[in-house]
């Protein structure tokens, strides 16, 4: 299950995306970012949370929306 997160980052001429933080739980956090890739879906890209946790970001090409993987993110209107 995917939940549609708050990110703040910036986009490189060639499209490469480097995430900064995003919002969880309605508090911005710090991340650490990993590789990153494209497919049908969208920007996929692998971050690390502040409790060592490995997630994935994926910015979906049909939507511009960021979502993340299995839950413990905060909806964003």
């Amino acid at each position: 299950m995917m939940m549609v997160v708050g990110v703040d980052c910036t986009f490189a001429e060639d499209g490469a995306v480097r995430v900064r933080r995003m919002l969880l739980h309605g508090r911005w956090q710090s991340v650490e970012q990993g590789r990153q890739w494209l497919d049908g879906n969208g920007r996929h890209v692998l971050i690390m949370l502040p409790n060592n946790q490995v997630r994935e970001l994926v910015l979906r090409s049909d939507t511009l929306l960021w979502e993340i993987d299995g839950g413990g993110g905060t909806a964003v209107a």
